[in-house]
């Protein structure tokens, strides 16, 4: 069995895309997911399975389709890759809440950084498949707007990437 973290785009957020985590869990638990565990109402989900990382990733968002009547974006990492995102993290002297991962469902572009203009004082380092990105003046004040990313990306603070991994671990 293969440990994974499924992040959803778009749950429980500024009020769009309302889902209980108890019933996201019994619906992951009907795929045939096992050990199936939530984290915070954002849509942070980690269980175990013998599927693919792909597989796993269309099955769940088919389910959300069916469930919810639309589609909802969802980024699958292993208990590993979700691991070697924290261990990389090119901020390690910042304020962890001040340090956001975009995760992307595929790699990165090549030229992702060409002409981004960067408002206020955030750095941004590409990862594999994920941009870190420090906030000096935190989050909700910045203007900085990421170009438009292929597939589906979506953002967790670094503080919930390091409780996903101790979530994996147990």
């Amino acid at each position: 069995m293969i440990v994974f973290v499924a992040l959803l785009r778009a749950i429980n957020v500024g009020g769009t895309g309302t889902l209980s985590m108890k019933e996201l869990s019994a619906w992951c638990t009907n795929l045939g997911l096992v050990k199936v565990r939530t984290y915070i109402q954002s849509g942070n989900i980690v269980f175990e399975s013998r599927l693919s990382e792909e597989v796993v990733r269309n099955k769940l968002e088919q389910m959300l389709a069916k469930n919810i009547g639309k589609r909802v974006g969802v980024v699958v990492r292993t208990a590993s890759d979700l691991r070697s995102v924290l261990e990389a993290n090119p901020f390690p002297d910042a304020q962890p809440e001040k340090i956001a991962v975009v995760f992307q469902s595929g790699p990165l572009p090549e030229r992702l950084l060409d002409n981004l203009v960067i408002p206020g004082g955030e750095e941004i380092r590409p990862g594999k498949r994920e941009i870190y990105i420090h906030y000096p003046d935190g989050m909700g004040r910045s203007k900085l707007k990421l170009p438009s990313l292929m597939g589906t990306a979506t953002a967790r603070n670094i503080n919930t990437v390091a409780k996903l991994v101790a979530m994996t671990a147990t």
